[in-house]
Formats: structure tokens, C-alpha cells, sequence
């Protein structure tokens, strides 16, 4: 497969976020190309479970990952990923992946896998929104941005794809009169309904969870700046599977931010299914720059 310039349907980002096998724990990628000109970090996160996942056995599912992002990656050159397999147990199995290019690793992740087992069930509550059918979705949104804010909407329309479809709780033109909400809710699905296996679902909600979650850092400062002027790279990402979900109904992704100091700020997002029932959590933090 060759590198995408725009995700079309579900089924090119599956293909995107399938690898190539080369040998025994060694794998190849290609990319989507941004208009950043950087590898997009969820490309990555997706590509590296999935050749965690391919280097394990079956029965073993995702429950966490950690990633640290350390190169920017060239999204004109592919992405080789090499799997180091740190241990299986009679219930867990522990993956290290290494994403390389040109020699050097641009990112690394650890990843945990387990047996489904039994056990003690409980979660926090999704927050009370509302639903995602009264509302425009963020293209809708940004359209209506391009003569009152037209650096929002450049960056809007840099993430153009359509396998996905999200659907913003908050107006993206955040106002003086809501300088005091903090918190993003958005809703989200894939738009063609599709069976997908569980490691696929994981690998999809990886690449999905890299859209927003580092803004939520720059929401209570939006009124200080140029989004021009915003420089933001990734540094690390963490994400824990809690349930199983159906990817191509609404979830709701609830994102805020504890802390941003020293040029980093730091995401944290919740993934609910329509039910309420919490699927992921997601953790980032991000380098975070105004440009002069």
C-alpha cells in the first residue's frame, strides 16, 4: 500500500494501520501525509499495537500501552517496527515495540496483554451531554469560522479525513463569555458500520485518541494567541482498554487538562460508549510553543 494523502473509509485506515510483515517481530508501515508534514502520532500509536498484536497469541488483548514519541517522523519514507517479546505469562504478555526510521527509533511503546478473566466491575459516570444528533459536526463547525477565525479553521481543515466522524459537544469558536469551560466533550464514531475484530477496534480508538486530546492543554489560554502561532508536539501518550465497544455508534470523548508548566501541557480524556459504560483513558503530554 502506498502513502495516503487522505483517509477516504474505514477501510484505508485499517489498511494504513496494517503492517507489512518482513520477518519474525519485524514489520513496515506507510503513512498518511499531513499537511504538517510530520507523521501524524496516532498513525503511529495505531501501527505499533498493531504489530504488538500481531506478535502475540490470540486470546491476549490489549488492556495498556505507553509510548514515548521521540523523532518527528518523515511521512515520505516508511516506518519500519520492530517487537521485542519481553514476556508471556500464563496470563499477561508484555511487548516493547521500537518504530524506526533512517536508523533511529522516533518512537518506542511498551504494551500489555491479557487473557480475558473475571473480576471486580465498577467505572466513573459519563458526564450529561448533549446528543450528538442536535449537533453540527466539527467540518460544520469550522466552515462557518472561515471569515471570523481563519486560523481555527486552517487547522480544521489540516485533519480532513473521512473514515471518522466527530461531532463537538462545545462551538470550536471558543468566546470571551466561555472562558471558563475547560472541559471538551466530543462525540465520535466511524461513519460506515463495519465488523471489526477487538485488536482492529483497539488500533483504530489508538489513532482516534490522538485528535484533540493535546489541545485540551492550550483551552484555558485560547484567548492569548494565534492559532498560527501554536507550535505542538507530542511527547508521550498512555491508553488503557477497559471494555469491549462498538466503534461505528456514537462514544463520547470527555478531554480536559490537570496541568500545563514549562512549555509542556498535559491531556486526559475519558472514551465513553453511548450507554455510558467507560471504554478507554488516555493520557498525553505535549510540548507546547508560541512561535514569534
Amino acid at each position: 500500500m502506498e502513502n495516503l494523502k487522505i483517509i477516504e473509509s474505514i477501510n484505508d485506515l485499517k489498511n494504513l494501520l496494517t503492517l507489512e510483515k518482513l520477518d519474525v517481530n519485524l514489520f513496515r508501515g506507510n503513512n498518511l501525509i499531513t499537511p504538517w508534514e510530520r507523521v501524524f502520532g496516532g498513525q503511529v500509536l495505531g501501527q505499533a499495537l498493531n504489530a504488538a498484536y500481531q506478535s502475540v497469541d490470540q486470546d491476549r488483548l490489549a488492556h495498556s500501552l505507553h509510548g514515548y514519541f521521540i523523532l518527528p517522523g518523515d511521512v515520505t519514507k516508511p516506518i519500519i517496527y520492530r517487537v521485542d517479546s519481553t514476556r508471556d505469562g500464563g496470563s499477561f504478555s508484555t511487548r516493547r515495540v521500537s518504530a524506526i526510521q533512517n536508523g533511529k527509533a522516533i518512537f518506542v511503546m511498551a504494551a500489555s496483554f491479557q487473557k480475558k478473566q473475571d473480576g471486580f466491575d465498577h467505572q466513573n459516570q459519563m458526564p450529561e451531554v448533549p446528543d450528538p444528533d442536535s449537533l453540527m459536526t466539527d467540518k460544520e463547525q469550522a466552515e462557518l469560522l472561515e471569515k471570523t477565525r481563519p486560523d481555527l479553521h486552517r487547522k480544521m481543515k489540516g485533519r480532513e479525513q473521512y473514515a471518522l466522524e466527530f461531532r463537538p459537544v462545545e462551538p470550536l469558536a471558543f468566546e470571551d463569555e466561555q472562558k471558563d469551560i475547560l472541559v471538551r466533550n466530543v462525540w465520535m464514531r466511524t461513519k460506515e458500520k463495519i465488523e471489526l475484530t477487538l485488536p482492529e477496534k483497539h488500533q483504530i480508538l489508538a489513532y482516534t485518541s490522538d485528535y484533540d486530546l493535546l489541545l485540551s492543554a492550550v483551552y484555558p489560554h485560547r484567548t492569548k494567541f494565534n492559532l498560527d502561532k501554536l507550535f505542538l508536539a507530542s511527547l508521550d501518550h498512555a491508553m488503557r482498554f477497559h471494555r469491549d465497544v462498538d466503534i461505528s455508534d456514537w462514544m463520547l470523548f470527555v478531554i480536559d487538562s490537570p496541568s500545563a508548566s514549562n512549555s509542556r501541557g498535559m491531556g486526559y480524556g475519558r472514551i465513553f460508549d453511548k450507554y455510558g459504560r467507560l471504554i478507554s483513558t488516555v493520557m498525553q503530554e505535549g510540548l507546547i510553543r508560541i512561535m514569534k
